[in-house]
This record gives C-alpha cells, structure tokens and sequence, in this order.
C-alpha cells in the first residue's frame, strides 16, 4: 500500500510528519534505539564493558519488533566476507520491512577510523597520520574512498572522525586524533566530513567534547577544563566541521566536564550545538553512555531515569543497543514525567536522515553481487600509499646519514616493531581490532596485503645483507633478546632500530582506546634495547613506529638519524623503506611536538607565558625534543620577501600575508609553510604562539612559489573576560616558517577601532593561493 511517507515526490519534512503521526510511543521510541547483533558472541571487548552490557542484549527479533533506529556494526563485529555481510544486512533489514507495521529499515552504522573496518578492507593510515600530511585534499580523497567502499554494501552512518584535540600525550586515543593544535584538526577533519558526506555516508564527528583532557590521561577520567580552554582549544574542530564540512551527526563524550557528563548536558549538545551552531542533525550516544550515566557517572538511579536524562539533554539515538531508550523510558512518557513532545523532537532528525538517505524509497541494501566484492582495490592502495609516504617524518639526520646509499653492505634490521605489519595499525583498524579475537584466521595475516617494514627494506636494497633481530617485546619485560640484538648490530654497517607501539584495546596493547600510558617512556624494555644498540658503536638510525609522541630527548643527539611514523597502515612498510632508501623524499610533519623527557606531562605547543621553560623559576624545562611543525627534507628550502597587504586592519578586515618559498636543494621536496599569529597584549593570557593556515608545497629544484594568505580579522578572536569571543585592538605578531620554531620570517600588524563580538557567522579558516614560478636560469 502506498503512503505519504514512502513517496519520494513529497517534501521530506511531509513525509516525516505524516510517519510520526502514524506511531505509537513504542515505534517511536524504536526509532531511538539500537541493535548489535552477534555481540554475546565476541570473545574480547571492542567497546568500554561490553562483556557486562552485551549479558542483557535481546535477541534481533525481540529488539526489532516495533522497529529500530540503528544497526551496530553489521560488518565490523566479526570477520565476514563482503558478500556475505552484504546477505547478511539485507537478511537483517528484510526482517524490519516485512515483520514489523510500518515497515521502517535501520541506518547500519561502521566504524570508520582507518578506514571501513570490516575484514579484507584498506587498512590507511591512523589519524595522527592523517594529520601529519598537513594535506587535507588528500584526506578528503582517502574519505571519499572510505564512504564509497561503505555504501555499496549498504552502509549508512560512519563514526569518524575523532575532533578531540589532543592535551595530554599519555592518553590512549591520541593515535585517533588529528594532533594538539585546533586549526589543523578542525581543517583535516571537515576534509574527511566532506569526502564521506560526498559519497552519501553520514559522518559523525566525536567525542562531543572534552574527552581528550581528562585528567593523568585516564581513558573516561574526569575533566578539569575551564570553559574558556573549552571554548578557545576544545570546540573549534567541531564547529569547522559541521559549518564547513557538513557533517550530519555528533557523538557525545563519556567524560564529565567540571561534574557534569556530556550525555547529560543540555547546555552543550543543545544550547551550544543547535541553539548557538544551528545544527540539524542527530545525536547519537557513545557506546553505552546513557547507560554510564548510572552505572559509572552515578548522576542516574535507574535506566529509565538515565534515558530522560540523555533525551532532555539533547540525545536523539541510544548506541550500540537499546538499555535506556526502551520500556523504561516508555514508562516516564506515559507516567508523565518525560514529555512526548521530547521523543517526537528526536524521532524527528532520525526519520529525516531515514528519508534523506532513500531509505523509505525502497530496498535499503544493494542487490546481491554476482562476483565477489574488492574493499582493497589498487585505487585504495594507491591513496594508502601516497598518505603513508606523505606522513613519514624526519625529524633527525646528522651528516646526512639518511637516505642509505646505495653502496651500504650490511644493514641490522632490529626491533619488535620491525618484522611486524599489524604494528601498522591503529587500534580500530580490523587487524588490531577484531582478528586478534579470532585466532583461527589471525593466524594466516591481517587479511590484505601488509609487508613489514624488514621485507619492505629487503625488497627495497636487494644488494645489502639485512640482517633482523627483535631484540625484545613491545610490551613485555622480556630482556632475553637483547644480546642477540647487539651482535647483529656490531657486524653491520649500519643499525635501523624500529621500536614504538603494537594497537590495542583496553590495555592489551600500547596505544589504544584504554591503553594510556603512565608516562611517555618507551614502552616494556625499548628504552634498553635503544641504548644497548648505542653502545656498539654502530650508527644507529632510530625508526618510532607508534600512534602516540614517545620522549626521544635522550637520543636525539645519539642517534645518526631519527624517523617518525604514526600507525602508517597496509603500505606504511613500503613508504618507510622508500624513505630510508631515499626512493622518497619524507615531507610529513608532527602533529604532536616529540617530548625531551618522559615525564612532566601535560603540555602541548600552545601555551602562555607561563606555561614554557621558565629558567629561574621552575627546575623542569618543557622544551620538546622536537616542535610541532617539524620535518626534515632530503632537500632544502629559502623563505624570502614576507610582505602584508596592510599594517592596520579594521576589526572586521582582512590582511594578505605572502611570502615566497624557493626550493635550493637538488631534487624534488614538499614543504609545509606554516603561519604562525602572536598575540603580544591582551585581557587574558594567551598562546606565544599559534597556528593560523599553513600550505604544503611541493616544488622542483630552483622552482619557487608565492605563497599568500588571506587572514580575516576573525582568525585573531579568542574568549575575552565576559566569556564572549572577541577581536581585540592591538598589535598581532605575524610569523611564518617550517615549524613553531622554525620561524624564517617575521612581521606584524595592528588590528584598529573598537573591539568586536564575533559569533557562530566568524570567518573560521586561513585561504591560502600557490603559485608556482618554473626556474628561468641557473639557481
């Protein structure tokens, strides 16, 4: 029978409201909530207390009888086929069609961090990677990739990307993150938001916010944040992306701010995200953080009371199954404690995203496919591979001890990251994720191809002997390789030392949801291992494979060179190899500063005053080991001829700042010019400095380019003493150069006129033009 609401001819918004007007409060509430099924069946938790929720999860039937909002993770729960998941979905969406009234399909939702993970899928690079590019086209592209792979298989919503911004290296989830400085997060971010909203997924921006900033780096620790950091460092990412990315749903955070836990705030996810942002879309919970707000918040004592409390602050879906959002919050409608009203609200933005992803058109999944289905295609591949070359970073290269020539004989191969592919990986990637539960198929590899960095390397110089030894665990205090190591190292030419993380969940691994660290030491006996390969004299090149900064300040003179890669996924051995062989040139830089010392924590780049060496006054110095910003090239680069279009702007005007960046080495390099703002005087403390655009760049011998920025007054606002943001008058120290330290050029100007209110409308980006000169002559 034909309806009102299965009519793709009528306006969304009529087909929403003849639907609504159709349910009863149990289709409604069905609408708000989840199912994952096969969860009893996973061996190891992949979500925080899964085992302990999972005990109370009805079977499918059961949980779908009125309907259902969401699908959890119908490919990504356990290994599956595509084919198969695909048959499989439909069988599940079959089900909601034909067995309940109306007749309504689920949004099947994914994780989608490192790409679709579900098995045989591309494995990209994890987050901080992403970040380390400075390359937000291509990350658009990877995304674009991501979503297309998830929808043609019947895929709907993507729980990417993480806009936490990193404030503290110890924390587990920094590998997922886009690194410590706002403006980059919030750029690469709604990169990735616009390449999965291209292909029709809807991208979910999270941990809606704060949960990066939690104390001692504790994954679900309180969070002792005033609001102005809230405002200045912890929300600008979220409003970039939705505003400029278009991203169509947010997740809350676990954490409490200052006592009150983000599932429960209504000041945030209403009055900040949709009365201040006008946001239109959904908001779907954490895994069980409706839940937790009894269970482990303890500001709930019953289920029930937990779901009003969520829906009143502005939840609209209960992931990953449905605990509160069911019968008990049935009971409040009907006893009347919990207005109708706020369930209608929420059903609302779910069947408008049920319309506008075609769902009320027809069938919901692809038809089945008459071959199998390739989610590692070269296409994917080839954008895995110019990520993990683009991230790779040199931070250290004394007397040009990099790229090896091509006349080295002998090379130790040693480390236990170094033989090693799914230390690759990021936690939520497949490898890391799932197989681990699932020896029987762990056993035969990742599932796609993934060669180590020792193969990679052995592959890269057939001429040398490359010799490996593990030396020791990643994680375990196990010494008894040591000695071996050193003997390999003693009889080579050179050492490479490839030590740092192996991904995991909740402490079965070193980085990781749940994997935080007690400082920022190597982990188990890496440390050891490094300093017994010093000792032998041989030049040691040290390669850290890892998803967080590990303290490197003890090395950094010791080592010939030094080469940093965050979780750089199913090509990442190849594009070290490449980079150590000099096949390529390395152009990524850090998205995290690398810390001197393992203690001391937290602190990031962005700082006041106060908050860097004060000789003097404090006996800790803070001065990283490397800056954020930095990266060597096996090229070189000249900034010339800084020049600003203005010396006064108007607190509502624009200033060009340009320079020009000349490659003076002999091949071919990418550099990332970054511009730096200062902000000398003003009514409360703020950063030395901080990041305001930035352009990677990439140029020939003697080839040149002019660079220019286009910075609104706006870029300059911060949260002034009334708790409003502002643009001060005053003066702006401009700076601009390859890192926060590496400043080339410096320059001011001075914002003019009374000062200015700026709101949700303020310019929040940095345009950038290139333009390349080809050399003319002799350079």
């Amino acid at each position: 029978m034909s309806t009102v609401w299965n009519d793709p001819s009528r306006p969304r918004d009529e087909r929403v409201e003849a639907l609504l007007a159709e349910m009863t409060l149990e289709e409604k509430l069905a609408q708000l909530g989840s199912a994952w099924v096969g969860v009893e069946r996973i061996s190891g938790n992949v979500a925080p207390m899964q085992d302990v929720f999972a005990r109370h999860a009805e079977d499918y039937a059961q949980a779908g009888k009125n309907g259902l909002g969401h699908l959890t993770r119908p490919f990504g729960t356990r290994p599956v086929e595509p084919t198969e998941g695909v048959r499989r979905l439909r069988e599940l969406q079959r089900a909601l069609i034909e067995d309940t009234r109306l007749g309504i399909p689920a949004i099947a939702h994914e994780e989608c961090l490192t790409g679709f993970t579900t098995y045989r899928a591309t494995v990209y690079p994890a987050a901080i990677a992403w970040a380390a590019t400075f390359d937000p086209a291509l990350v658009e592209q990877m995304a674009r990739a991501i979503g297309r792979d998830m929808r043609r298989v019947g895929v709907h919503q993507g729980l990417s990307p993480v806009l936490d911004v990193v404030r503290d290296y110890r924390w587990g989830r920094v590998e997922e993150t886009l690194g410590e400085d706002p403006y980059l997060v919030g750029m690469v971010g709604t990169s990735y938001v616009r390449g999965l909203e291209s292909a029709g997924i809807i991208a979910t921006l999270k941990h809606f916010a704060g949960y990066s900033a939690s104390r001692a780096a504790r994954n679900h620790a309180p969070v002792s944040m005033g609001r102005r950091e809230f405002a200045d460092v912890i929300l600008p990412p979220f409003e970039m992306a939705l505003r400029d990315g278009g991203a169509r749903s947010v997740m809350n955070s676990y954490a409490d701010v200052d006592g009150v836990p983000a599932g429960a705030d209504a000041s945030l996810l209403t009055g900040v995200l949709r009365d201040e942002w006008g946001f239109a879309g959904t908001v779907v919970s954490d895994y069980w953080s409706i839940a937790f707000l009894q269970t482990m918040h303890r500001i709930a004592e019953t289920p029930g009371q937990a779901g009003a409390r969520a829906l009143r602050a502005g939840i609209d879906v209960e992931l990953p199954d449905t605990l509160c959002f069911g019968e008990p919050l049935a009971e409040r409608v009907r006893d009347g404690e919990v207005p109708e009203d706020l369930v209608d609200r929420a059903v609302r933005r779910v069947l408008r995203q049920k319309v506008e992803l075609g769902l009320l058109d027809g069938d919901p999944v692809p038809a089945m496919p008459d071959g199998p289905i390739d989610l590692d295609p070269a296409e994917n591949r080839e954008i895995a591979r110019r990520l993990a070359e683009h991230s790779i970073t040199l931070l250290a290269n004394r007397d040009d001890a990099l790229p090896l020539t091509a006349g080295t004989r002998s090379i130790a191969v040693i480390g236990p990251c170094a033989d090693d592919p799914y230390a690759f990986f990021g936690c939520y990637a497949f490898p890391n994720h799932v197989l681990p539960h699932h020896p029987e198929l762990d056993q035969d590899g990742p599932g796609i191809q993934a060669p180590s960095l020792l193969a990679a390397l052995t592959a890269e110089l057939p001429n040398a002997d490359v010799r490996h030894a593990p030396g020791c665990p990643v994680k375990d205090e196990d010494r008894s390789g040591i000695d071996a190591a050193v003997a390999a190292a003693r009889d080579a030419e050179v050492c490479v030392a490839v030590v740092g993380d192996r991904a995991g969940l909740f402490g079965r691994g070193t980085s990781g949801e749940g994997c935080d660290a007690p400082d920022l030491s190597l982990p188990g006996v890496q440390d050891e291992l490094v300093e017994a390969l010093l000792a032998t004299g041989t030049p040691v090149i040290l390669v850290v494979v890892s998803g967080r900064p590990y303290a490197l300040g003890p090395y950094a003179d010791r080592v010939v060179a030094a080469v940093q890669a965050f979780f750089p996924g199913e090509e990442g051995g190849a594009a070290l190899a490449g980079v150590l062989s000099g096949r390529i040139n390395p152009s990524g830089r850090l998205p995290v500063q690398i810390p001197a010392s393992p203690g001391g924590q937290p602190g990031t780049y962005l700082h006041p005053p106060l908050g860097g060496n004060s000789e003097g006054v404090s006996n800790l110095d803070p001065t990283p080991a490397f800056p954020f910003g930095h990266g060597l090239s096996y090229t070189t680069f000249a900034y010339t001829d800084l020049a600003l279009s203005s010396v006064e702007i108007a607190a509502d005007g624009e200033v060009e700042i340009a320079c020009t960046v000349r490659n003076t080495g002999d091949r071919r390099g990418a550099e990332v010019v970054q511009l730096y703002l200062g902000d000398p005087v003003a009514q409360v403390t703020r950063p030395l400095l901080q990041l305001a655009g930035f352009a990677r760049v990439e140029l020939t011998p003697g080839e040149q380019a002019r660079v220019t920025f286009r910075l609104h007054a706006d870029r300059t606002s911060f949260t002034g003493l009334d708790m409003r943001r502002v643009i001060e008058p005053g003066e702006m120290t401009v700076m601009v150069g390859a890192s926060s330290t590496d400043i080339h050029l410096r320059g001011g100007f001075r914002l003019t006129g009374p000062a200015r209110h700026a709101g949700h409308d303020r310019v929040l980006h940095t345009p950038v033009d290139v333009e390349v000169v080809r050399p003319d002559g002799p350079f």
